[in-house]
């Protein structure tokens, strides 16, 4: 193995358990919360799905690709890699959509006009999670029919894989699957780009505005207002243009990949580097905002030593 390769090996290994531990220490933190709270906030039960996703997305692809830089790479057969391509494509897509929901559930709740479901917390909970499990189900219907699709192609034709994604291969997609995965996957996908950057856009413009009304009171009155609103908005915000920025910049990525047929093997290498970004790092995105680390050890406290007191956060 030489240095570049060592070099990736060991950025991709540092990578992905960064991300595993981040994604599990805030979903154990979630758990309790849950388990403490019997009812997580609406904002918190988005949190934990993204969290799960992001967690599937690092096993499956994170693990994968390290695995296949050291030379340890798995030996699966058809159904192993188009099920480990299964798993990884629908948790992308779902990680996407509840980062979409929760753009716009922050856009509504910052909101200076006055909504139905802003006063109606039980109906917020139930709208979210019902929202919630119709994207799980959904994309994993999408997914199922693209993976028996190709499954069945493979095995009825006797077609020679040749599209490599370093752990494992399988056969390239025919005009059907293109077909099936722009009209299933990408358009989806792009709607829910338009909502974030939408949302994003009106969270940024009511910030804005309480800044400019904040700054009218204090020169008028001379005192000093703290709004713990406007700062999860800010977290979330920056969450929200973290996933965008990385989701284009992989999309980008992929779409030379598909486009050039002779890319060099550091393309793929930047490009999975590129998409698991996000899923790792976001996690410390809401710890350094939240400072959840203080509030892990303390709902850790209450859980030990005072079996009767519900966390409240």
């Amino acid at each position: 193995m030489d240095v570049w390769k060592l070099a990736i090996g060991i950025i991709f290994l540092s990578q992905t358990t960064i991300g595993i531990m981040g994604n599990l220490s805030l979903l154990f933190y979630y758990l309790v919360l849950s388990y403490r709270e019997y009812a997580l906030k609406p904002k918190d039960l988005i949190l934990m799905h993204l969290l799960t996703a992001n967690t599937l997305i690092i096993l499956s692809a994170g693990v994968a690709h390290t695995m296949a830089v050291w030379g340890l790479k798995p030996s699966l057969n058809d159904f192993g890699c188009l099920l480990l391509l299964f798993i990884q494509g629908f948790a992308r897509n779902v990680s996407m959509g509840t980062t979409c929901l929760l753009s716009i559930f922050q856009a509504v709740t910052i909101s200076p006009r006055k909504l139905c479901l802003k006063n109606h917390k039980v109906k917020e909970t139930k709208f979210v999670g019902w929202f919630i499990s119709l994207l799980w189900v959904f994309y994993i219907l999408i997914r199922f029919i693209l993976f028996m699709y190709t499954f069945i192609k493979t095995n009825i034709q006797n077609i020679t894989r040749n599209l490599d994604f370093g752990y494992c291969s399988t056969i390239a997609p025919d005009e059907i699957s293109n077909s099936l995965y722009t009209a299933l996957v990408m358009c989806p996908e792009f709607l829910f780009a338009v909502l974030i950057i939408w949302s994003s856009t009106s969270m940024i413009v009511t910030l804005y505005g309480h800044k400019q009304r904040v700054q009218h009171i204090r020169s008028s009155h001379g005192s000093r207002i703290k709004c713990p609103e406007s700062k999860a908005t800010q977290n979330i915000l920056t969450l929200v243009c973290t996933f965008l920025a990385f989701y284009t910049l992989s999309t980008i990525l992929r779409g030379c990949i598909a486009l050039l047929y002779n890319h060099s093997g550091w393309v793929m290498y930047i490009t999975h580097l590129t998409s698991l970004c996000f899923p790792c790092f976001g996690p410390y995105i809401l710890i350094s905002h939240y400072s959840i680390v203080s509030r892990l050890s303390l709902t850790w406290l209450r859980v030990t030593f005072s079996p009767h007191f519900i966390v409240i956060m």
